[in-house]
């Protein structure tokens, strides 16, 4: 009886200091779904301050219970041998904000992301061709970046055309039955406009 007691007692304190470490110690990572949407194009400001960018919605979530903290996030495209990095990193849904500081819990958080590259870069554009989109975010605590998504994207030739018009975007909407991305054009223009992008990157609000 007093080995079984010893046993019993031993076996509690293991899975009490597994528990200890899964919801209390293990730092984990953060991981992305994949995106419902994919943008390219200009943003919906008017035509004389309009800005090139990538948006995405989807679900950013932490693999640990006490979750991560994100620094900054960037896309990076790149096209044969050119590449562009989007590092403006606006997020949010009915307000933006300037990313900076953002919690990643277990349960996760499902919001847009919008992205932009850095002043003085008004030479890219969308043209044809196979573009490798990559997404990453630096976690507070981590000296590498983390990539959390990788994607190929077809830019067809008159899908390239189209986006010489700035009122025109292109849009990947993921197709869970045919298993890939599929592109439109649209002319709308995006709802989100340069104004309230650059109203969230004065303020530097979390």
């Amino acid at each position: 009886m007093q080995i079984f007691a010893i046993l019993t007692s031993i076996l509690a304190l293991a899975v009490s200091a597994a528990t200890a470490w899964f919801t209390l110690l293990r730092r984990g990572t953060v991981k992305m779904t994949r995106p419902s949407v994919i943008y390219f194009g200009p943003d919906g400001g008017p035509k004389d301050g309009r800005k090139l960018k990538v948006y995405l919605r989807t679900l950013l979530f932490s693999t640990s219970q006490r979750g991560r903290v994100i620094e900054g996030m960037y896309v990076s495209l790149k096209r044969n041998e050119s590449k562009q990095n989007f590092s403006i990193w606006v997020y949010g849904d009915k307000s933006l904000v300037r990313g900076s500081g953002l919690h990643i819990g277990a349960s996760g958080i499902a919001v847009s992301h919008h992205f932009l590259a850095p002043e003085k870069i008004d030479q890219f554009k969308f043209s044809q061709g196979t573009y490798h989109l990559e997404v990453f975010a630096q976690l507070l605590g981590n000296n590498q970046t983390l990539r959390l998504f990788q994607q190929e994207l077809v830019v067809s030739e008159m899908d390239a055309k189209a986006l010489e018009d700035e009122d025109c975007g292109l849009y990947f909407d993921w197709g869970p039955d045919a298993g890939k991305y599929l592109p439109h054009i649209d002319k709308k223009r995006m709802l989100t406009t340069s104004e309230e992008i650059l109203r969230a990157l004065e303020m530097g609000r979390i």
